[in-house]
């Protein structure tokens, strides 16, 4: 599996300059005002927000099991986030509107090279990927959400495919890894500890 992931991880750094030129080719204005938007409600605030909502509500219905699911896709947001930041700084690779020299630069605090990997990407995808691995019915149907907010950013100029890409494997894994273990009681209610 880990191969697999590599293997396309490398094909999406061979694509980047075909997609990003693509992009730039077929942009539209009415496109372009909607993938803003999807950037703009696709951030880590507007998660944290539903997951809060979802939270309280299943609190207030008294059920255990959905309150300790949306927590968990609060936290596994929350840590995706948190991990792809330190990683953009580190790398300091340049976005694709930057005209740099250097695409990977090394650490930088300017936003001008932060695009690996995309923070609004690997957020959502933590999110709704610990709701995929908790009722993987449910999740399926909330997965495109994170995918349109990766294609947003791709379309945006601020991110290349390969940003997305990486950001995608990263927030399943925080997903995954959440899931696991604060949602582990819920799977096998009858297990002891």
């Amino acid at each position: 599996m880990l191969a697999i992931v590599v293997a396309a991880l490398g094909c999406a750094f061979w694509l980047d300059p075909f997609v990003h030129s693509w992009v730039l080719e077929h942009q539209s204005r009415p496109a372009k005002i909607f993938m803003r938007n999807v950037s703009r409600f696709g951030d880590w605030q507007e998660h944290v927000v539903l997951g809060l909502v979802l939270a309280s509500l299943a609190w207030w219905r008294g059920n255990k099991r959905w309150t300790r699911v949306f927590l968990s896709m609060l936290m596994a947001c929350a840590i995706a986030g948190a991990a792809a930041r330190v990683i953009k700084i580190t790398t300091g690779r340049a976005r694709p509107s930057v005209k740099a020299e250097e695409t990977w630069n090394g650490p930088r605090l300017s936003d001008k090279f932060h695009a690996f990997p995309s923070g609004h990407t690997a957020a959502s995808t933590a999110f709704f990927g610990v709701l995929f691995f908790a009722s993987w019915r449910i999740g399926l149907a909330c997965l495109p959400i994170p995918l349109l907010i990766a294609a947003s950013r791709i379309y945006l100029g601020a991110h290349y495919l390969s940003d997305a890409f990486f950001a995608t494997m990263l927030g399943f894994l925080v997903a995954y890894l959440v899931a696991h273990w604060l949602l582990a009681e819920i799977r096998n209610p009858g297990r002891d500890s």
